[in-house]
């Protein structure tokens, strides 16, 4: 299954291995990773809750 990250980016779930959600300086993003390969980073979150919310709404 893909799942839509962006305008020019769809993410074959099937290879996801993890999902993390970072807090790093200023900004939340969501990490996907491929073994120990961070392989895309989602949008910028406000909140840690939105991105949580955002990965329930998205990958099933």
């Amino acid at each position: 299954m893909f799942v839509k990250l962006n305008n020019r980016v769809f993410l074959n779930t099937d290879k996801i291995t993890r999902v993390k959600v970072a807090e790093i300086k200023d900004e939340i993003r969501i990490h996907f990773y491929e073994g120990t390969t961070i392989v895309a980073k989602s949008q910028k979150f406000k909140t840690a809750k939105a991105a949580i919310k955002w990965i329930e709404d998205n990958m099933k």
